[in-house]
């Protein structure tokens, strides 16, 4: 197994670059993608030479480069873990639903 420490800028620009060629398989320009995303044209532009972008305008574009079901694997536990047997989950101890610290 392969461990691999990526910092968040590291991220945003690995999924920028992805967003990016994405858009050029579509054949899209940078100004057509926007119109259709509803997004300007200056957000796009920074989104793929920095990597930042707000939710909402990561989720159009997505929508638009039909992907956006890739979203539903984000942080949902299920990535490496295998499926659980019923006994397995019944046996797991209970875990806390509230945070403590405020």
């Amino acid at each position: 197994m392969t461990i691999s420490i990526k910092t968040p800028q590291e991220v945003q620009l690995e999924l920028a670059t992805r967003f990016k060629a994405r858009r050029l398989g579509r054949n899209l320009t940078q100004q057509g993608l926007a119109d259709r995303s509803g997004m300007s044209w200056s957000s796009l532009k920074r989104f793929e030479s920095t990597g930042l972008i707000a939710l909402d305008s990561l989720l159009r574009l997505a929508l638009v480069l039909d992907c956006l079901g890739d979203f539903d694997q984000i942080c949902n536990g299920t990535s490496d873990q295998q499926p659980k047997s019923l006994d397995e989950l019944l046996k797991e101890p209970k875990t806390r639903r509230k945070g403590r610290i405020k």
